[in-house]
């Protein structure tokens, strides 16, 4: 039973989840999907205003905003909860995870295919944003408050805005980081900020060098001169 599955996930990536009731009671993220999949029903029924409606409800109880026609997976785990907006097509695959503030949204006016794609365990961390007909492969992690527009390869992290890959820092197919990005990853442009710094660092030191070399050979040419005038 689905479930059961998602009860299972949430004791697999939460700490904090203690016992079922709790987090039946109190998880957001679960009650969000409970009417998201009486509102999915509804909508594949053609109860397509009845949809909007369980929809508009589960915003209002819960903050979090689920179009009834966007198509979820299974173990799929909103953490925390408050601000998540997921569009209409929008499609999300099994064991996926989202944080707080994530928004699966379009970027057309046009009808048809306007959101995201996400493969299985894709970890996406809070307040990242994915906009537009895109896909994020299997094992993807985007970081928080990313914004990404561009489809990203599996098992690659995204980090930034707008969002760019940490090359050489992949994941594996089983590893597991709260908030998508953990700390043993290493962002290339703060890299490339570092060595510029160290460069100039460098420059400095040496310019600093040549200036003192230059005023000793000036204050001796100036001692010369003063020698010069005094045997006249």
């Amino acid at each position: 039973m689905k479930f059961i599955e998602d009860i299972q996930s949430i004791f697999d990536r939460d700490p904090a989840a203690r016992n079922i009731f709790e987090i039946i009671t109190c998880y957001s993220g679960v009650q969000a999907m409970l009417f998201y999949r009486l509102s999915h029903r509804l909508w594949k029924f053609k109860f397509k205003w009845l949809a909007r409606f369980v929809s508009s409800l589960a915003r209002w109880f819960t903050g979090i905003e689920i179009h009834p026609g966007a198509v979820i997976g299974r173990r799929f785990f909103i953490d925390h909860g408050m601000g998540v907006v997921i569009g209409e097509t929008a499609e999300i695959g099994d064991d996926c995870t989202l944080y707080h503030g994530v928004t699966l949204g379009g970027t057309t006016w046009q009808k048809g295919k306007r959101h995201p794609i996400l493969g299985n365990n894709v970890v996406i961390g809070a307040g990242a944003k994915i906009l537009g007909p895109i896909v994020l492969a299997d094992n993807v992690r985007v970081g928080s408050n990313s914004v990404v527009v561009k489809s990203i390869d599996k098992s690659q992290i995204v980090v930034g805005v707008p969002g760019r890959i940490l090359k050489n820092n992949k994941i594996q197919s089983n590893h597991f980081d709260s908030y998508a990005v953990g700390n043993n990853v290493d962002d290339p442009t703060v890299e490339a900020i570092n060595f510029i710094l160290l460069h100039l660092h460098d420059v400095d030191f040496q310019l600093h060098k040549i200036s003192k070399k230059l005023n000793i050979k000036d204050q001796q040419g100036a001692s010369m001169n003063d020698l010069e005038i005094e045997s006249k």
